[in-house]
């Protein structure tokens, strides 16, 4: 391994007796327990001893490394990466919102389940459902909520299906929800244009299909023009069709996933509507269904009887909560002022603004990389290193790490894993095109060195801390633990 990074280890810090914080002596009389003897620690656990200026450098020196979209570009595809206004996280750490806590009586927090209820009307009229629940904690929860969903209506009716139909396009959370859930998963092959194989389709639909899931646009960044021919032949077997909500950036208010026939539907609040995505969440992932699939929402749902607003729990088909609480209220808080601080005007924008980057960056490197389906995207786009592999053996993954020279966060590789040698690129609404020139610059640069100089990709990067790592040895003999003396 390469590395110019000479900052020491935590553990390698400080000296025996030094400490960050003191805390006043307890005040509380000590107590008498019968604990085993095997529960007694027979040595101290070894902690890093270091006071609070070194503490504060490690952490801040640690922080630079990391890179996000408040340092530059970070167009990795298919998880929108983009800058997010501070006025909404602003808006959310207000104490009014912040102090509360979920026990509070109904009376003491009005206005937190106004702000819900209002915010449940702006995400039913984006999507064109009729109710939708804030509990989901992230995408991959929404998508378990919206498939057992899917699972109790069909019950509910006293169908037992058994096979959930997947893109072999989709986000791999699809078929692993639908497993989860219970369910056979059967993937659907894309047809020359990256939709759906209506003809593969039709021959896998029968009354074992409770569903099908599907984001549209698809992972290819492309609108699938057959849509409505795939939720009515979903539909006449019974079956039901769920919305991956992972690319709502690119059809606000141009269309809507009810419209297009859609029965349930989860949004990715971290990725859409303004809460930063990343560093481990938290996220939100409501969920939306049509009005048959009401009675089976997770309970609470916030309601008004003209009033006052108050928690519903008289749902009988419900599926039960699948979180604590209420959800992720604060995520929700910076979504709801990001909705309103937009408007409707606001929100389609920024989908044509998505679309518009896009499509700018893919027309500038089409001519150097591979485009597999050559059509006008919506906000992201797959082209691939498959040119640069045959000629000189450059893999997509050595031109993404030579990347990280040029200063830029590399795009999603390798998926979806029906492009070879894939790039997943999405520039969303909020980069300049001067950002995007720069980006485009440096991809044309890193294609014209794998034509010259392919040993110098291969080596890449150079210029970060961390060199080029052995990936096999990471994978399978990761050292996670710091042991003195190694």
């Amino acid at each position: 391994m390469n590395s110019i990074w000479n900052e020491k280890l935590i553990f390698e810090l400080g000296a025996p007796g030094r400490r960050a914080f003191s805390l006043p002596a307890s005040d509380v009389p000590e107590m008498e327990l019968d604990w085993p003897e095997n529960m007694f620690r027979e040595k101290a656990p070894g902690l890093p001893e270091v006071s609070e200026p070194e503490l504060v450098r490690h952490y801040t020196a640690l922080s630079r490394l990391n890179h996000g979209v408040d340092n530059d570009f970070y167009p990795l595809g298919s998880c929108t990466m983009k800058y997010n206004p501070k006025v909404d996280e602003a808006l959310a750490a207000l104490p009014g919102f912040a102090g509360i806590h979920p026990y509070l009586p109904e009376e003491l927090v009005q206005g937190a389940l106004q702000l819900i209820y209002e915010m449940e009307a702006y995400l039913a009229e984006i999507s064109g459902m009729d109710r939708v629940t804030m509990q989901p904690a992230a995408g991959a929860h929404g998508e378990l909520t919206g498939i057992l969903l899917v699972r109790a209506y069909h019950r509910c009716r006293g169908e037992n299906r058994t096979r959930i139909l997947v893109p072999d396009s989709a986000h791999g959370t699809n078929p692993a929800t639908a497993a989860m859930a219970g369910y056979q998963v059967v993937s659907v092959p894309s047809d020359q244009r990256g939709g759906v194989d209506v003809a593969a389709l039709e021959k896998l639909l029968d009354e074992r299909v409770a569903g099908l899931m599907l984001t549209n646009p698809n992972t290819l960044g492309l609108f699938d023009e057959n849509i409505h021919i795939i939720a009515d032949m979903v539909h006449k077997v019974g079956g039901l069709l769920y919305y991956d909500g992972a690319n709502t950036n690119a059809i606000m208010g141009y269309t809507r996933p009810g419209d297009m026939g859609f029965d349930v539907v989860h949004f990715n609040l971290h990725k859409t509507f303004a809460t930063p995505h990343g560093g481990g969440g938290p996220g939100a992932g409501p969920v939306g269904v049509k009005k048959d699939l009401v009675p089976f929402l997770p309970v609470p749902l916030v309601d008004f009887d003209g009033k006052r607003y108050y928690f519903n729990y008289d749902l009988p088909h419900s599926i039960g909560k699948v979180r604590s609480f209420y959800g992720n209220f604060g995520v929700v808080v910076k979504a709801y002022a990001y909705i309103r601080s937009l408007g409707a005007g606001g929100l389609k924008q920024v989908s044509r603004d998505a679309v518009l980057n896009a499509n700018y960056l893919m027309a500038h490197l089409k001519k150097y990389f591979y485009l597999p389906y050559d059509r006008f995207c919506k906000h992201e786009f797959v082209i691939s290193g498959k040119w640069q592999k045959e000629r000189n053996g450059v893999k997509t993954m050595d031109m993404t790490k030579r990347l990280l020279d040029y200063g830029f966060h590399p795009p999603t590789i390798y998926f979806p894993l029906i492009v070879e040698e894939a790039m997943m690129i999405e520039p969303t609404e909020t980069e300049s095109k001067e950002t995007l020139d720069r980006f485009i610059d440096a991809m044309i640069r890193i294609a014209r060195e794998a034509e010259e100089e392919p040993e110098k990709i291969k080596g890449a990067p150079y210029t970060t801390y961390i060199g080029r790592l052995d990936e096999v040895a990471a994978a399978r003999k990761p050292e996670l633990r710091w042991r003195a003396g190694k």
